[in-house]
């Protein structure tokens, strides 16, 4: 486990997009913790940070509305994963004041009645607290998503006490919809400053990982994700590292494919299926050489990700230094580009 803890502000949790706080999307703040320093930019500098011949490696995972009520109120259902046999890892959720909060009173058996026509039966626990393996029938729809798409909602936590329409929670890069979540590291990107990365000589290498729900409640190891890495990508990283260029994933889920996809000789390889690898500083990274990430909180799994990258002294420092110069945190908060 990370060695790092902190105690997060109120204050710094995002509690809206950056364009309601009057600002473009590739506006936010960017600390960059880069070998022994920290520096604090824009989002807007990445072009200047990075260098000719590196590689940004982007999850083309689009967001679902995977948020669906219970008919009577009251409950939400998170839908968060389909598994190979079509049913799903779900969680209950009570209504709150601000959002929702985690359910514990589900029992094996128990139909819920989703608005729009859907069901969700519960089969059996998946962990102890909270999710659970479910049988969704989606009603008059062909499909779950196309339910969801109808009926549901993004998913957020009581730190977003507003709803937004879905188009706050996907990405630029987002063209395969199936992800509980967004992959949220990538959400400053633009058009415009792709085509200014891409004017600089930075490269693009697209993976796939539907990442599932992802509850500051409880901050259980990664499971198993679905996640694609093609033969493109592959070459495009292993011609990188060859010719001296970085390797940059944006965000936890673009390290996770694409280190799924590391064979035994060191070189990436086209894979597909699903993942449950777990990145710890002992298991450490093979192709990845820096993380652009928002800000973890406290006690999360992802940490342990950012230590086997980044490692622990440099974590610290940019941690630190988030705190004291009042960095946001969350999705629609500020990100962190660290380059050991």
């Amino acid at each position: 486990m990370s060695t790092l803890e902190f105690t997060l502000p109120e204050e710094l949790e995002a509690h809206e997009p950056p364009e309601a706080r009057g600002l473009p999307r590739d506006g936010v703040r960017l600390l960059v913790g880069e070998g022994k320093t920290v520096t604090h930019e824009r989002f807007t500098n990445l072009p200047a940070l990075l260098r000719a011949g590196d590689v940004l490696v982007v999850n083309t995972s689009a967001t679902l509305p995977a948020a669906a009520g219970v008919v009577g109120g009251g409950l939400t259902v998170h839908l968060s994963t389909e598994a190979s046999d079509g049913t799903w890892l779900v969680e209950l959720r009570q209504a709150g004041d601000k959002a929702t909060a985690p359910y514990p009173f589900g029992v094996a058996g128990a139909r819920y009645d989703l608005v729009g026509g859907a069901t969700v039966t519960l089969l059996s626990r998946y962990s102890d607290d909270r999710l659970w393996v479910a049988a969704v029938d989606p009603g008059g729809f062909d499909s779950v998503s196309g339910y969801l798409h109808c009926f549901g909602s993004p998913i957020r936590y009581g730190y977003v006490p507003k709803s937004w329409p879905l188009r706050y929670y996907q990405t630029v890069f987002g063209t395969e919809p199936g992800s509980a979540e967004m992959p949220s590291a990538a959400r400053p990107f633009t058009d415009r400053l792709v085509t200014r990365l891409v004017s600089a000589g930075i490269q693009f290498a697209p993976v796939l990982l539907h990442t599932g729900v992802a509850s500051p409640e409880a901050h259980e190891r990664p499971y198993p994700e679905r996640f694609r890495v093609s033969s493109t990508t592959a070459r495009l990283v292993n011609r990188a590292r060859a010719d001296g260029g970085r390797v940059v994933a944006v965000g936890t889920t673009a390290v996770r494919a694409l280190e799924s996809a590391v064979g035994d000789d060191g070189d990436v390889h086209a894979r597909e299926g699903w993942t449950d690898l777990i990145i710890t500083p002992g298991r450490g990274v093979r192709a990845v050489d820096g993380l652009l990430t928002g800000f973890h909180e406290p006690r999360a799994s992802h940490l342990d990700m950012l230590a086997a990258i980044a490692g622990q002294e440099l974590l610290d420092r940019c941690y630190r230094a988030a705190i004291d110069h009042g960095y946001l945190w969350h999705e629609f908060g500020d990100v962190n580009l660290l380059i050991p």
